[in-house]
């Protein structure tokens, strides 16, 4: 485990706590895994979004003035 990395911190973040994390809703969160906007990481049948990813988008989003 990397050493900036605490068990208190998941690497990895389900659609409820991405949801959370942006202040929007799971069917967004859902719409913008499907149009691409936001990746997400598969492991089986597990959908998990990375926080790097999310603090991207953000970054993204924030650069042009709304969702990227």
């Amino acid at each position: 485990m990397p050493s900036d990395a605490t068990p208190a911190e998941p690497l990895l973040l389900t659609v409820r706590e991405t949801a959370a994390a942006l202040a929007l809703c799971e069917k967004s969160v859902w719409a913008l895994t499907r149009d691409g906007k936001l990746p997400v990481v598969r492991i089986g049948r597990a959908v998990r979004y990375s926080r790097d990813d999310i603090l991207t988008f953000i970054r993204t989003a924030k650069s042009q003035g709304g969702a990227p």
